[in-house]
């Protein structure tokens, strides 16, 4: 549905619901007071106040159209507010990851320029200390927390604010003309990607290419203005920050804040939100807790989750066919849900309209699965670099194994990974469409594609091709108008007898097991592919009974590697000859941010992980023949 007001850039967009809102008791945030424990909203009017107050701020410090300010802080209604009053006086926003290193945030900041920075906490704030003098532009430091030292050009959020409402009441005519004054081509943010080589690069987002991108959603999914959207995927995240916060504003919905991810699954019962965004990981470990309950459960549990599965299946292939259920389905689906799938849904809040899934693969079991459990679940496909969403799916028949429908406005294409040649493409308003291709690139043109990367004329050049098509790197196809994904170019494995097999479905399909957190396949060069696979300690400790073993020694146990070699075997059963997993390792330690195997966007570094585990993948290959 149409966005509640029209815009073309976000000060725009801000103003305009501002006004849209003006005088009404209508909350535009939600966050958690940790003092008095209990859950605050931020009027409309309120957050126009604090945003307008932190616009004098920054213009009083001399930011002016063009500089950067940074942002390093956890989801929280100062982002926001710090974002909004950047956008008003045309400077461009650096979010970073609160996961990331002192050396990288030193990193992202000089190469960013940016003139003033915002942090959050007292982690944030000594990160921040400690790159301060190698960042020449770094002008201020803002900080949310009370500082327990002197720090050097800091100050705190509360003595920002106040000195930034004086100076705005005095100012008004002069910042609200350069707000209006911003169009679409000028830069907005620059969002550093989470390269899993390499250093960052700062992706260059237009205020076009986030409106643009924003505005795509609202034509496909519906939004209203009593949505609540619970905010805790990064956003610094290019998905968060287009769909869990500028389309959500623009849609008049409620935006409230996780106290953090950790707390997720206590909030959404608290918040009870109608709209959840979401990354594949989240759902699987939900999928694997539920099944895993299941298993540890007695027959008769068994069997009434199987009848209540069937019945789900049964009730969705008759929505799917556009038929009503007959009373006796009805009422058996009244039951199932009573009975097995009404508690997922309570844990999810109780209101839950649709799920989001985005960032990485969605396993189609699991989406199906949802789907049986009567909670619509789609998914949605894109890159940093594409503001980010290319592709959703349709919310009334998502096909599970795909990524859905190109979003208007923008083309898709498949491009011949041999001769260079356009396979097939679409737009976002070719539907409807049974196009089906081959397979090769995925590459894209449209108003969400980035102006380039920051200082970085080269990595442009690469990613650009002479026609002006975007080269995601990605490699899929279209099945009957959906946009399948399959793999990374640069993740392919190239065996050693020449077969080019992607590591990606492989390891989607063996993560649903509930005895598996992570696993990562290896096999470039070599005659078969092997595992790195760290466990689901839980599920572990429970199939493996009351051993007397700490979690290092269990890992050795002969009893633990049959449960995985009986699983690796059953997957091996049903897959293609090069596609079999020959060998694997359990590894005690999971990917992380922090041990640098895991990038903030929670992809695996590939190349590190097999340099960090180099002993156990050469184990692998001596001992399988």
């Amino acid at each position: 549905m149409p966005t509640l007001v029209d815009f073309e850039t976000i000060p725009q967009l801000f103003n305009r619901l501002a006004d849209h809102y003006a005088g009404q008791p209508k909350a535009a945030l939600g966050y958690k007071d940790r003092k008095a424990k209990e859950w605050i909203d931020v009027w409309w009017d309120d957050l126009a106040e604090q945003v307008h107050a932190f616009a004098g701020y920054l213009h009083k410090e001399g930011v002016k159209k063009g500089d950067r300010v940074a942002i390093l802080s956890e989801n929280r209604p100062e982002w926001a507010i710090t974002d909004l009053a950047t956008q008003l006086l045309g400077a461009v926003n650096v979010p970073l990851y609160t996961t990331l290193p002192a050396s990288q945030v030193g990193y992202i900041l000089k190469d960013s320029g940016a003139k003033l920075l915002v942090v959050s906490v007292g982690l944030q704030l000594r990160k921040a200390d400690a790159v301060q003098e190698e960042c020449p532009d770094l002008q201020q430091i803002v900080t949310m927390a009370v500082p327990r030292k002197k720090h050097t050009n800091t100050v705190t959020w509360e003595a920002a604010m106040a000195d930034g409402a004086e100076y705005y009441a005095a100012h008004q005519a002069e910042i609200d003309g350069i707000g209006e004054a911003v169009v679409p081509d000028d830069l907005s943010a620059l969002i550093y990607t989470s390269g899993t080589t390499g250093n960052p690069k700062g992706v260059m987002m237009s205020h076009r290419n986030l409106v643009s991108n924003a505005k795509a959603a609202h034509e496909v999914i519906d939004l209203y203005e009593d949505d609540i959207h619970l905010s805790f995927l990064p956003l610094c995240h290019a998905f968060e920050r287009t769909a869990g916060y500028t389309a959500m504003l623009a849609g008049g919905a409620k935006i409230v804040y996780a106290e953090s991810i950790d707390a997720v699954s206590k909030n959404l019962p608290e918040v009870k939100p109608t709209l959840m965004i979401a990354v594949p990981r989240l759902f699987e470990r939900i999928f694997n807790v539920i099944h895993k309950s299941v298993e540890e459960g007695s027959a008769i549990k068994k069997s009434i989750f199987h009848w209540a599965v069937g019945t789900g299946k049964s009730m969705a292939a008759k929505r799917r066919a556009g038929e009503s259920p007959g009373p006796i389905l009805r009422a058996q689906h009244s039951l199932a849900h009573r009975l097995v799938f009404s508690t997922l849904h309570e844990k999810l809040g109780g209101r839950i309209r649709f799920a989001v899934s985005g960032g990485a693969a969605l396993p189609r079991k699991i989406g199906k699965f949802f789907e049986t459990a009567g909670i619509t679940l789609i998914e949605g496909y894109g890159l940093s670099e594409t503001a980010p969403v290319l592709s959703i799916s349709p919310m009334e028949y998502p096909v599970y194994g795909t990524v859905g429908h190109v979003v208007p406005g923008t083309t898709v294409a498949i491009q011949d990974l041999e001769n260079g040649s356009i396979i097939g493409q679409l737009t976002g308003d070719d539907y409807p469409s049974g196009l089906t291709t081959g397979e090769g690139e995925i590459i894209a043109k449209g108003p969400n594609i980035m102006k380039g990367y920051w200082n970085n004329v080269e990595a442009t050049a690469e990613v650009f091709d002479e026609d002006g098509w975007f080269h995601t790197g990605d490699v899929g196809r279209f099945e009957d108008g959906h946009l399948k994904i399959t793999d990374r170019i640069k993740h392919m494995i190239v065996s050693k007898g020449g077969k080019n097999i992607y590591p990606g479905p492989i390891e989607e399909q063996l993560v649903t097991n509930p005895l598996i957190d992570q696993v990562m396949v290896v096999g470039e060069g070599r005659e078969f592919l092997t595992a790195l696979v760290v466990p689901d300690l839980e599920s572990l400790n429970t199939r493996a009974g009351e051993l007397d073993a700490n979690e290092t020694d269990l890992l050795t146990r002969p009893e633990i590697n049959k449960l995985y070699a009986d699983l690796f075997r059953a997957y091996s059963k049903t897959a293609a000859s090069h596609e079999k997993v020959r060998g694997f390792r359990l590894v005690a330690e999971s990917f992380s941010v922090e041990n640098e195997l895991l990038t903030p966007t929670m992809k695996l570094k590939r190349k590190a992980i097999e340099q960090a585990h180099a002993n156990l993948v050469e184990e692998m290959y001596a001992d399988v023949v």
